[in-house]
């Protein structure tokens, strides 16, 4: 056993509890991975294994090395190659050395690490980091790059255990690709949160993280999909059958109650007779009262921790068939051009087009399009120039009129200077009314207590459903809807939720992403490769 996690919890400054008794463990040579909704502590729990974070409760042991991959890189942004892989030491020892140094302390640093800058150099050249030097910024490497580098990292040290958080968030499908195949074949113990369905496929077990601890499922994300699909079911049927108990106890409280009215009716005329004492009379009325209220409370009680369960889910279910009905009134014809290119570039100069072969193609109303490539082959700048943004620095691009959305990895059509409840009034072309207002943002599961509160705050699944609420308000389905990376930040359970909407959407949609299950989920049908 390489590491054993037992009751780790851990709380906040201000004692807010993040996740509690959260036990497992990881064997040699095991690939787990942890799903959970944002928000739950993934990263942290990952963080606390890697210490980073030493103020938590419970019990942690790692048995051999360990290798942390994290998911930002901000704060490594003023440091060295080499002091972002934490080898600065070394180097500077072997500079030392170099420069004449026989201090002992400099070659005691270096002790089985004189290899380390051809060790480095052959893992950069692995993952395609040309050119990079140790003691250079990472300030001007990009976050595909800076991923990049700190997975290098792992054929730097060769560690027991790798820890993965959120790996494949900044890399084209090259180097996703490259990384699902090192998953495939390491000998490496792995564990990592991420929302790629792909790399979780290559994950077993499946582990997902509540505020309250570990779920262990055998299997991989696609078992682990299945059987979440079967516990939902289970608890509907759980839910129907206490609302029907619930119904039942209400029917036979009602009869009862009947029965005592009749009864107390007959017993006021026969009171002056009998014998019975009042206090024993009364004892009867508040016994069955309280048996009755019982049976009531054990069953609305059963119903309230299932429906809470379901909530979420049936809410999701409740949004997709709104944006279901809203995309189908999508206007234009298929087959209707709407962007002709010939022979198109662009370039902030003439003398640095930015492809190398001038792009030619057509787009029509209906097609399902990826613009793919690389990391810095340009897709930004395409959707940009298809936006009308940019304009071509060669070549045309005729765009014919329609209405567009675009739906990207920021969410930049939230304005977070506004309340929830401002942004649905600023985007409201359909003149509801404020109740009406309110009834759309609580069919897409914002509370009357969160109306008030800043998009600033909100997190990226509350940011995807204001969006959506946000694209209803509007006077009518666009005819063209552009996704660029959305879903970078986003969870499994609103990735599913986001990709089962957009396959209903018969308009036009231009996307780019790097995630080919979600590409798959909404149906695109044809690429523009950019090299």
């Amino acid at each position: 056993m390489l590491l054993n996690a037992q009751n780790i919890s851990f709380r906040q400054p201000d004692s807010t509890s993040i996740f509690e008794h959260v036990s497992f463990t990881i064997e040699k040579g095991e690939k787990a991975a942890i799903v959970g909704k944002n928000g739950v502590g993934k990263s942290t729990l990952l963080k606390i294994i890697a210490g980073k974070l030493p103020d938590y409760q419970g019990s942690l042991l790692i048995s051999g090395s360990l290798y942390y991959v994290p998911q930002h890189y901000g704060h490594f942004d003023q440091q060295t190659v080499a002091g972002a892989l934490g080898i600065s030491h070394l180097t500077a020892a072997m500079q030392a050395i170099e420069n004449g140094s026989v201090a002992q302390e400099d070659y005691d640093i270096m002790e089985h690490n004189w290899d380390i800058v051809a060790r480095c150099e052959e893992a950069f050249a692995e993952w395609g980091l040309t050119g990079i030097r140790l003691d250079q910024s990472l300030l001007a490497l990009s976050g595909g790059m800076k991923t990049k580098l700190f997975l290098a990292g792992i054929s730097i040290f060769s560690p027991d255990i790798v820890l993965l958080d959120e790996p494949t968030n900044h890399l084209d499908r090259k180097a996703r690709a490259q990384l699902h195949e090192w998953m495939a074949t390491t000998n490496c113990a792995v564990l990592l949160t991420s929302h790629d369905r792909e790399l979780l496929r290559l994950c077993e077990p499946i582990m997902e993280l509540t505020a309250d601890g570990m779920q262990e499922y055998g299997g991989n994300y696609d078992l682990y999909a299945s059987q979440k699909e079967q516990e939902t079911a289970a608890k509907e049927q759980q839910l129907d059958f206490h609302k029907k108990a619930l119904k039942e106890a209400r029917k036979k409280q009602q009869e009862a109650l009947e029965r005592k009215q009749h009864a107390d009716a007959q017993a006021r005329k026969k009171s002056k007779f009998s014998s019975e004492p009042k206090i024993l009379l009364n004892g009867r009325k508040v016994a069955a009262e309280n048996s009755t209220g019982k049976l009531k409370q054990v069953h609305a009680d059963k119903i309230g921790n299932i429906r809470e369960s379901l909530q979420d889910a049936a809410g999701l279910v409740q949004m997709q068939q709104m944006m279901k009905g809203f995309f189908e009134n999508a206007i234009l014809h298929n087959g209707k051009v709407l962007f002709q290119a010939d022979d198109m570039n662009f370039g902030y100069t003439e003398q640095s087009p930015l492809w190398q072969t001038p792009l030619t193609f057509t787009i029509r109303s209906g097609d399902r399009i990826a613009i793919t490539g690389s990391n810095g082959a340009g897709k930004s700048t395409l959707l940009q120039l298809l936006l009308g943004k940019l304009q071509p620095s060669a070549g045309s691009l005729q765009r014919a009129a329609f209405s567009s959305v675009l739906l990207d990895q920021d969410y930049t059509l939230i304005d977070r200077n506004k309340t929830l409840l401002e942004q649905a009034f600023a985007y409201n072309e359909r003149k509801l009314e404020p109740a009406q207002i309110h009834t759309m943002l609580a069919n897409f599961i914002f509370k009357p207590d969160t109306w008030n509160k800043p998009c600033s705050v909100l997190s990226g699944g509350e940011m995807l459903r204001l969006s959506l609420c946000c694209m209803i308000l509007q006077n009518q389905t666009p005819d063209v809807i552009f996704l660029d990376e959305p879903v970078n930040n986003l969870d499994l359970v609103n990735i599913t939720m986001l990709g089962k909407i957009f396959a209903e959407y018969r308009g036009t949609m231009i996307l780019i992403s790097h995630d080919r299950s979600f590409t798959e989920d909404i149906g695109i049908t044809r690429e523009i490769i950019l090299e």
